[in-house]
């Protein structure tokens, strides 16, 4: 079984810049999608980013595009998210997830990191 460690999360200014890295251990199925996630106090938990583990192929949630940018690292097992420009309203605890379909639903998700806080200060 694959399990997902986050980290990279901390208190950061209005316009800063953050890089997330989710580390998994064992196999990554060449189908695999790996996506990032937050969930913000007394919010729902939503999509932030995605990426295809074989082709690299992405997809972003509208409210990040263009600041946010997800990235694999094959040999390492390892994906990122560097987030830049950020708001207050992207405070929220970041998880990293795995499933094996090109999707933003949290359903289509298994495998799930135990998440990073991210606070940002106005």
């Amino acid at each position: 079984q694959v399990q997902l460690v986050e980290s990279g999360g901390e208190s950061v200014q209005d316009g800063g810049s953050l890089r997330l890295s989710c580390a998994a251990s064992g196999r990554i199925y060449s189908s695999s999608v790996m996506a990032w996630f937050r969930q913000a106090p007394s919010k729902e938990r939503e999509f932030v980013a995605l990426i295809r583990w074989h082709s690299g192929s992405v997809l972003y949630a509208d409210s990040v595009k263009g600041r946010f940018t997800i990235s694999k690292d094959q040999a390492r097992n390892t994906i990122y998210l560097d987030m830049n420009s950020l708001k207050p309203e992207d405070t929220a605890v970041y998880y990293c997830a795995r499933g094996s379909h090109y999707s933003s639903s949290l359903r289509d998700y298994f495998s799930w990191g135990q998440g990073t806080q991210v606070t940002v200060a106005s």
